[in-house]
């Protein structure tokens, strides 16, 4: 996956057509920036999922386990009986 740029030369420039003047455009451009860059940082990875992932399936393991053992014990109670 490639990592996505804000191009802040083009975002003033752009401004500065649009009437702001040349000082706002580049402010208000390198805020773009960072806020661009703060969305990108919050962004979940594939590993993040990934970790997410593996925990849930050891989550589901240890469950189905469980529900064997209680089948189990419940088919020797019924035995017993």
């Amino acid at each position: 996956m490639t990592a996505s740029t804000f191009d802040t030369l083009s975002a003033a420039r752009d401004l500065e057509a649009a009437g702001f003047e040349s000082a706002q455009a580049e402010a208000l451009a390198a805020q773009l920036r960072i806020a661009a860059g703060a969305v990108h940082d919050a962004l979940a990875t594939k590993a993040d999922f990934g970790a997410a992932i593996a925990g849930l399936e050891g989550r589901i393991c240890r469950a189905l386990w469980m529900q064997g053992g209680a089948i189990a014990a419940l088919i020797l109670a019924a035995r017993l009986l």
